[in-house]
């Protein structure tokens, strides 16, 4: 493999055979984030707000363990199984991020991993 593999406890282990993030030159690339609670591998409860912002945070422990931070994402996808959801979602991913905000895609899916209402991933570069 061309990358290294990336990991943060603060963060959920992967749930399959896959990385939390990769390195690759300058680039990380992270899987998606659900709003697994890292202490307990459990969704957190209280619906899509909470989960979204516990998806955030895990983003942002991953992003730390490749010596990044939301300043250096350049891409994200969002997965949305209500899109009725879209606003709220958008309100806390928002809180994370700012000017010149991440290039990003949002998607209705049928359905995510352990039931959860909201995946994101993300892809950042590190400054020159």
């Amino acid at each position: 493999m061309a990358g290294r593999r990336v990991a943060s406890a603060d963060a959920p282990g992967a749930i399959g055979p896959y990385s939390q993030a990769i390195r690759a030159g300058e680039w990380l690339f992270l899987s998606g984030q659900i709003g697994l609670d890292p202490a307990t591998g459990e969704l957190v409860p209280g619906g899509t707000a909470a989960e979204a912002e516990r998806v955030m945070h895990n983003l942002s422990a991953v992003l730390a363990a490749g010596g990044l931070g939301f300043g250096d994402v350049v891409r994200t996808t969002i997965y949305l199984v209500d899109m009725a959801d879209f606003a709220l979602v958008n309100e806390i991913y928002g809180r994370f991020l700012s000017e010149p905000y991440p290039a990003r895609v949002t998607i209705g899916a049928a359905s995510l991993p352990r039931g959860a209402r909201v995946e994101i991933d993300a892809i950042a570069v590190a400054k020159a």
